[in-house]
């Protein structure tokens, strides 16, 4: 005990120590920007608690290292200069003496160069991600919120984190939006820009952005809202939280990630909710105030609700509803009830979980462009998940009925530099032309194969299937496609390479799929296509820039 007292006056720390040999509060000055901390996954989660003047200023679970940590995460406390704030700890006393300020986030000198942090794909810094939230565009700027552990790289703690690009791809991050409270932690929801200031939160010629969002309780899960003033760089949580207190009429907790948009024909906001077995819309003038209006079962979590034209004609416009695993219907919305005319269907598979189309986007742009959360891990890094490439949906007609296509939005051109190009290939002669690639760690390849014989072909990595087709069974990686040719021999994947995962979109966008990136071990062979005398019409190869550079 004496050598940790000694440890904390050394670091210029006043402290007063519990009763219990195993916790400690400790008093911090604060002078610097950040205050650092050690983690390790070794270590049982205990709870901090921030104390500002007697009041909790901020409480999270950490893992906080006793010995040499694993990784570090760190907490901004920028707003707290100048003032006085006791961690109060309720783990280990040991791991207290390792917290330390600076302006500085520890290890930030080699941040975004880590051996497996993905090059072109949004990572926070620290952390788990899940969920994108509030997507949203305002002034220019495009608003990625998502589901976010400031202080571990696995799921705790919910809280909303918060990142700004001009343009979808080259991402700022920004400290974290929303924080859990006394009513619980932050689950997902969405964004909107209240214009006409039906909520009453405007200030002068500032519209208020409202985030509607899911909180946590420990017997339920309720509805809230917070405004910003500042283009969402600080927020003040509505007093009269919660909103929607839905536990009673589903006899269910699941009732969860609020997707809210304006409904210009009826002049009423929208709030699509899932609750139990599917989706249910409410309406509201003030998006205070909501009424349910109807159910629509089959569906789990992360709703979404949108208008697309269909084929680009928007006379004959079809409103698509979306859950979480990526499944869709397609039918007609009156702003009061959505009516599935077909479905569910899928567009996309793999690792893509609970994706968010973005709202507010000018009606001069008038694109629909969708980010998901992809479920990759990261071994050895101080962080985890990430979001896939930003893509446009559309609506197009097929054989089979209007169906929604999904490709990387234009902007990602800006990311690719053709490296070479070639056509009218046999498979060996493709592998070798793509030796010279093996050892990139990030890649896009486009390529269109045709089969000779209706059996599996395809494109490995080091032994992993990128792409294996079995026309036979109309397959793409075990999963059932059909091409638009129903007697179709050809297919064209357009390929994106990262370090940690691969996306794959197939023949324009009609099926795409995202996988982790795990060549098999001892296996050198690098790039190879593969089947019965295919052959390689076109293949396309192009470096990418990293978007941390």
């Amino acid at each position: 005990m004496k050598a940790f007292l000694r440890s904390l006056a050394l670091l210029g720390f006043c402290f007063c120590v519990s009763m219990q040999v195993t916790a400690a509060n400790i008093r911090i000055k604060i002078t610097k920007k950040y205050l650092n901390f050690p983690v390790s996954q070794n270590v049982e989660r205990h709870e901090m608690r921030f104390m500002v003047s007697g009041k909790t200023e901020r409480y999270f679970k950490i893992r906080l290292a006793t010995d040499k940590p694993e990784y570090w995460v760190f907490s901004d406390v920028s707003a707290l200069k100048g003032k006085t704030v006791t961690i109060n700890y309720d783990g280990d006393q040991a791991g207290l003496t390792k917290i330390y300020q600076d302006d500085k986030i520890a290890g930030q000198d080699s941040m975004y160069h880590e051996k497996n942090r993905p090059q072109y794909h949004f990572t926070t810094r620290r952390g788990w991600i899940n969920d994108p939230n509030g997507l949203i565009y305002y002034e220019g700027e495009y608003h990625l919120f998502y589901q976010h552990n400031p202080y571990e790289k696995e799921w705790e703690n919910m809280t909303w984190g918060h990142a700004v690009s001009k343009d979808m791809i080259y991402w700022q991050e920004l400290s974290v939006a929303l924080t859990p409270d006394t009513l619980g932690t932050m689950f997902s929801g969405s964004a909107v820009i209240d214009y006409n200031n039906t909520a009453g939160f405007n200030k002068g010629n500032t519209p208020a952005m409202i985030a509607t969002y899911t909180t946590e309780m420990k017997d339920r899960e309720v509805q809230c809202m917070a405004y910003s003033l500042d283009r969402g760089r600080t927020w003040t949580k509505y007093s009269k939280n919660p909103l929607i207190d839905s536990k009673e009429k589903w006899k269910s907790r699941d009732t969860r990630d609020p997707r809210v948009f304006w409904y210009a024909p009826g002049k009423h906001w929208v709030l699509v909710l899932n609750e139990r077995d599917g989706h249910s819309i409410y309406n509201s003038n003030d998006l205070k105030d909501w009424k349910f209006q109807s159910h629509v079962s089959g569906f789990w979590e992360c709703p979404d609700l949108f208008e697309l034209p269909v084929d680009g004609d928007k006379s004959k416009a079809k409103w698509v509803m979306y859950g979480a695993s990526d499944t869709y219907m397609i039918g007609s919305f009156d702003g009061k009830t959505f009516k599935p005319e077909s479905g569910k269907h899928y567009f996309t598979t793999g690792t893509i979980y609970a994706a968010q189309t973005f709202t507010n986007i000018p009606e001069s742009d008038g694109r629909r462009i969708q980010i998901g959360w992809s479920r990759i891990d990261h071994p050895g890094m101080p962080f985890n998940g990430m979001m896939l490439l930003p893509t446009e949906l559309k609506l197009k007609t097929t054989k089979n009925g209007v169906r929604l296509f999904s490709t990387p939005i234009k902007e990602t051109e800006q990311l690719f530099d053709k490296a070479a190009q070639w056509s009218n290939l046999s498979a060996d002669d493709a592998s070798e032309k793509l030796k010279a690639f093996n050892g990139k760690d990030r890649l896009r390849i486009r390529t269109t194969v045709k089969l000779s014989h209706a059996t599996s072909a395809g494109l490995n990595f080091f032994g992993q299937h990128i792409i294996d087709y079995d026309m036979n069974s109309n397959l793409i990686n075990g999963v059932f496609y059909s091409p638009e040719d129903m007697t179709s021999m050809q297919l064209t994947a357009d390929i994106y390479i990262d370090r940690t995962s691969i996306e794959v979109f197939i023949d324009n966008g009609a099926y795409s799929y995202s996988i982790s990136r795990k060549a098999e071990p001892n296996n050198n062979v690098g790039f190879n296509f593969w089947g019965n005398n295919i052959e390689v019409k076109n293949l396309e190869v192009f470096n990418v820039k990293s978007i941390w550079e």
